[in-house]
């Protein structure tokens, strides 16, 4: 080890020891204080060489890659109608085979319409076969405040509350009236005639008619 003495002549002396510090004197003339003594980092690395322990530096983590997955849509997807929806009166229909209606089936609701003094611009025609359809994505999208639903249970909607045919319901500000399929209603047949009696008589007390 290494110790700095600095002398009154300004001069520094270097003694090095293993073991024993040794005092080097030169005469009257060197003073020794303890403020005087410089010590370095190699002294003190030999001095305690045996109980010095290294502290290993934190490991850095690596920044967080931002997420690429994308938001959840806020809203649910267009949905597609005919007719528009002037009343805001939504008519549910099931027509697997056609964007909207048959030609007949199309045929038959606007007379009931047109007895009703409505047109097809006064509704939205959704066909829940094409596309799937909620209460909620109606609701928001359409506002209306009259929803038929021809040959569909109102639970295929997930309306939370459940009715039966020919019955008005009103619900969450909203009407409702289930009727059967339309393809039930088309036929000129006695049974189809006696549906079509029943429909009536809800629309007209619907539609003030």
């Amino acid at each position: 080890m290494t110790i700095n003495f600095v002398g009154t002549k300004k001069q520094t002396i270097f003694v090095s020891a293993k073991s024993k510090l040794t005092i080097v004197s030169f005469g009257s003339h060197l003073f020794m204080g303890l403020n005087n003594i410089e010590i370095t980092d190699f002294i003190i690395g030999e001095w305690y060489k045996d109980n010095l322990v290294a502290q290993p530096s934190a490991p850095r983590t690596a920044p967080l890659a931002p997420s690429t997955t994308p938001a959840p849509s806020a809203t649910p997807p267009s949905l597609k109608y005919l007719g528009n929806n002037r009343r805001n009166i939504a008519l549910l229909v099931n027509s697997p085979d056609t964007a909207f209606l048959p030609d007949n089936q199309l045929a038959f609701l606007t007379k009931i319409l047109e007895a009703c003094l409505m047109t097809i611009a006064d509704v939205a025609i959704v066909n829940q076969a094409t596309a799937a359809v909620t209460v909620t994505a109606l609701r928001q999208q359409l506002q209306p405040k009259t929803i038929l639903l021809f040959g569909l249970e109102p639970t295929i909607i997930r309306l939370p509350i459940n009715f039966p045919a020919f019955k008005l319901q009103s619900y969450d500000d909203c009407m409702y009236l289930s009727a059967p399929a339309l393809d039930l209603l088309v036929p000129n047949t006695e049974e189809s005639k006696l549906l079509k009696s029943k429909l009536w008589v809800c629309l007209k007390t619907l539609f003030d008619v």
